[in-house]
């Protein structure tokens, strides 16, 4: 819909500050980078709001898609990133271990990889981690995953963050079995960016983290995550039917989001309450965890789009990741490396075929993709398709590819 503006006092600003600081625990002389868009709640609470609290110093990085680079050069003590970055060096390391020349090396560095994942498995089961396999990974840290780091250029992180859209679990499994705690924080520009936070020191992959400090949460009966405290706004701005419809008679702020707690009181986002699938039968779906173990299915899934609401089956749209698509095509023998070539390449429809299968293993029957199609495009961040963050703009990508979502459901 139209855009709103979210009125946010210097009081708002201070308490969500003050919140985040309190589970974090920041380091003195603190290093960021500024690399979102300037507009975006996310960008303005990283990268300016905390950095003029704290004293942090804040390296610009003028072009998103640069930012990567920037990590080894700034060290930074802190980084946030939506998990579409996370998700491409994640691909990045595994890629790199997979063309490893040196064969012993790479049986050693996919050997380790192993080992971490069965820790941070033991660890967030609750389960007591064995004396053996804590001496094993030690010594695969000093030597394999503790210059992974240094060449990402978080050797010197003290918190990583994930947030504005769904993340994949494995992937945030993925980066704290090398050693690189990378946690989900949940928040909106309504409370400043700020409300959830997963301590460094006590993450539980698949949530949000526990409220901080000064911020209260409920469910309402359909699950829709309710917040009061300093970080929530006085309004949006010359819009009062609207300030007044986004909350509750008493006081509480309509997020917008389902959610869930577990047992520790942390908060797990499911899905936006507008965006959730219903299908014919009146199944209720998320279309991020579809979507996310899509994704994650294969290195060669850029973005999926998950499309089911009133259908009898979901059905995904899907485009080639472009860093992955080039080297793809060079180990299959594909000359033709044209976003249509290879959108209708068999081996590449075969590959993202196997990516959905995978996905669909993680899958309830019913959420599960039964079709879908290549596009043979790429879609960009503040495209018709993606906002700024990264976010899929769903109603418009349905009107868009209006054609070849039918078509899916021919026959």
């Amino acid at each position: 819909g139209p855009p709103k503006g979210v009125q946010l006092t210097h009081a708002n600003l201070m308490s969500a500050v003050s919140g985040i600081e309190d589970i974090i625990e920041f380091p003195e002389e603190g290093r960021v980078i500024s690399w979102l868009p300037y507009a975006h709640i996310a960008e303005r609470a990283c990268s300016h709001y905390l950095p003029i609290v704290l004293g942090f110093t804040t390296t610009d990085c003028p072009d998103p898609r640069q930012v990567v680079a920037y990590l080894p050069e700034v060290r930074p003590t802190w980084f946030f990133a939506v998990p579409r970055i996370w998700e491409k060096l994640k691909a990045a390391i595994e890629a790199g271990i997979e063309h490893e020349s040196d064969e012993d090396r790479k049986t050693a560095m996919k050997g380790a990889l192993e080992m971490g994942l069965q820790k941070v498995r033991l660890e967030q089961a609750g389960e007591e981690v064995p004396e053996e396999l804590q001496k094993q990974y030690a010594a695969a840290d000093d030597k394999i995953f503790s210059a992974i780091r240094e060449r990402l250029g978080f050797d010197k992180a003290e918190s990583l963050n994930v947030g504005a859209a769904p993340t994949p679990p494995e992937v945030i499994e993925f980066f704290h079995a090398i050693g690189i705690p990378l946690a989900e924080l949940w928040g909106m520009s309504e409370t400043c960016g700020a409300g959830c936070i997963n301590p460094p020191d006590k993450i539980r992959i698949g949530t949000v983290g526990p409220p901080t400090p000064g911020v209260e949460i409920k469910l309402a009966e359909d699950g829709e995550v309710m917040v009061k405290g300093g970080v929530v706004m006085q309004g949006y701005r010359n819009l009062p039917d609207k300030t007044k419809e986004t909350f509750s008679d008493d006081g509480w702020l309509l997020t917008g989001d389902i959610g869930e707690f577990d047992e520790e009181g942390y908060l797990k986002i499911v899905d936006r309450k507008k965006e959730l699938i219903i299908n014919a039968a009146g199944k209720n779906m998320s279309p991020a965890n579809i979507e996310s173990h899509v994704k994650s299915g294969s290195p060669l899934i850029g973005q999926a789009i998950a499309i089911g609401d009133s259908r009898p089956f979901n059905v995904a749209l899907i485009t080639l990741d472009t860093d992955a698509a080039p080297g793809f095509a060079q180990q299959n023998g594909i000359e033709d490396t044209s976003p249509e070539s290879l959108a209708s390449s068999e081996a590449v429809v075969a590959e993202v075929q196997r990516g959905v299968d995978a996905a669909n293993e993680k899958l309830a029957r019913v959420e599960q993709i039964k079709k879908f199609k290549v596009l043979p495009t790429d879609w960009e961040p503040g495209g018709d398709e993606l906002t700024p963050t990264m976010k899929l703009k769903r109603k418009p990508i349905g009107e868009k590819y209006e054609k070849e979502i039918e078509a899916l459901y021919e026959n």
